[in-house]
């Protein structure tokens, strides 16, 4: 093998000399101007130019941001730190007293910021971590409210500056299916939901299905839903983001949707809401004491009296939640009702709740769909504790159990393609996960 040509004899063999001189010229320039201050400016600038234009600050001012970085680093470190148990009785004061803090100082420190005033509503069974300085002195606090949630306070020359720290949890999705043989709340803790997971199933759907009346045995349903963890550990269950329920033959779809208001809801895979205007039972109930029946025998009366509502028996003190959005027309004493709300909801429907026990609200009050108006009791013309129900459609009073609820809102349809995409994705999720579960279950 050849040995390579030198660098310079090789640019004169290939290259004119007039072209290599320009080039050595031009590169000089460059190399003068590069190293040389600008024109009236002295070496001192320049170098100030060059630094600035990489954004660093001076030599001594990075020497003094280091030093102000390790001394705050030193004094972080040599802080006693302290972690604090809220007893019964306990006060911010009373701990932070215990530990030399004068109450002044207390005082500055729940008052330096609107969210330092938590601080002042601790709990028993709560704790605190508190570093102390080498003379004793309170320097920080943390006050974790949660296992995601904290809140940090460092006294400075300044005063006290507070900073909150929330914790991201780890979602993973969980899917489970189950048959029931008796109700809703067996079947889904056999398939191993939590309390909340099957509470949040039955909101979903409870527009649709009674899970009093309604539900039978083989009745079946399926949830793709979040588990949360933190540091590896399971903290918690989060959202269903679908679920679908075989109930008496009807087969019902939700799927969980964000809008770009923000607000979120459920929806069938047309894209309608979930819910209904109205919940079909306001109360949780024990059992129906008495159905809607033109034709019923009065219990107290002993005559025959059209009974135009339903009776839920429950104990005294349930609370009753309002049906649907709607205004107060009556709050207070009427007859044989005893103590009764009426809800008007716009112009065509209105809703009434009798012989209860307290009032939440008042005549010309604004109420919300579940919003609780007061309580299961006895007044008025009752054998025991029970909600008298009345749903009224133009004045006439129909069967609360049987009526038809007008359906909310669907989704805009701007919305459409995008809610079409998603509950798609969900629906060959949960196909891919039952495939997997059917598949463990027949390998066990």
């Amino acid at each position: 093998m050849g040995a390579h040509p030198r660098p310079l004899s090789f640019l004169l063999r290939h290259f004119p000399r007039g072209h290599l001189t320009a080039g050595a010229a031009l590169a000089a320039l460059v190399t003068f101007a590069l190293i040389l201050p600008e024109s009236g400016a002295s070496s001192g600038e320049a170098e100030r130019n060059v630094r600035a234009s990489l954004e660093l600050p001076p030599p001594e001012e990075r020497t003094r941001q280091a030093g102000s970085e390790k001394s705050a680093g030193q004094e972080e470190a040599r802080l006693e730190w302290k972690e604090l148990e809220v007893r019964s009785g306990d006060t911010l004061a009373r701990l932070l007293g215990a530990q030399g803090v004068p109450a002044g100082e207390v005082h500055r420190l729940v008052t330096a910021d609107e969210r330092l005033k938590k601080l002042a509503r601790i709990r028993p069974g709560e704790t605190l971590r508190i570093g102390l300085d080498e003379q004793g002195t309170l320097q920080a606090l943390e006050y974790r409210l949660s296992r995601v949630e904290a809140l940090h306070a460092n006294k400075t020359e300044g005063g006290w500056q507070a900073r909150e720290e929330v914790r991201e949890y780890e979602r993973q999705l969980r899917y489970t299916r189950a048959t029931i043989d008796d109700s809703l709340f067996m079947a889904g803790q056999r398939a191993g939901m939590s309390t909340g997971t099957i509470m949040q199933l039955a909101r979903i759907f409870g527009w649709d299905i009674d899970f009093i009346m309604d539900i039978r045995k083989g009745d079946e349903f399926q949830v793709l839903y979040e588990e949360l963890f933190l540091d590896g550990e399971k903290v918690g269950e989060g959202n269903i983001v679908t679920a679908e329920f075989h109930n008496r033959g009807r087969e019902i779809a939700a799927f969980r949707y964000e809008l770009s208001s923000g607000d979120v809801d459920y929806f069938d895979f047309e894209g309608n809401s979930m819910r209904r205007e109205f919940i079909r039972n306001p109360v949780d109930f024990t059992r129906i004491s008495s159905r809607f029946n033109p034709n019923r025998r009065h219990p107290v009366l002993n005559t025959m009296r059209a009974h135009r509502g339903v009776d839920y028996a429950a104990p005294t003190g349930t609370p009753v939640r309002a049906a649907g959005d709607g205004r107060v027309e009556y709050a207070g004493r009427r007859g044989g009702y005893g103590n009764v709300v009426i809800i008007r909801h716009g112009q065509k429907y209105s809703t009434l709740y009798a012989h209860l026990n307290r009032f939440h609200v008042r005549t010309g009050a604004r109420v919300r769909q579940g919003q609780t108006i007061g309580t299961v009791g006895m007044t008025g013309m009752a054998t025991g504790p029970h909600l008298h129900y009345e749903f009224r459609v133009n004045g006439q009073h129909r069967d609360p159990l049987r009526v038809e609820l007008p359906q909310a809102d669907a989704l805009p349809r701007e919305e459409r393609r995008n809610f079409l995409v998603q509950a798609n994705r969900l629906r060959n999720r949960m196909a891919l996960h039952r495939e997997a579960f059917t598949l463990a279950q027949n390998t066990e």
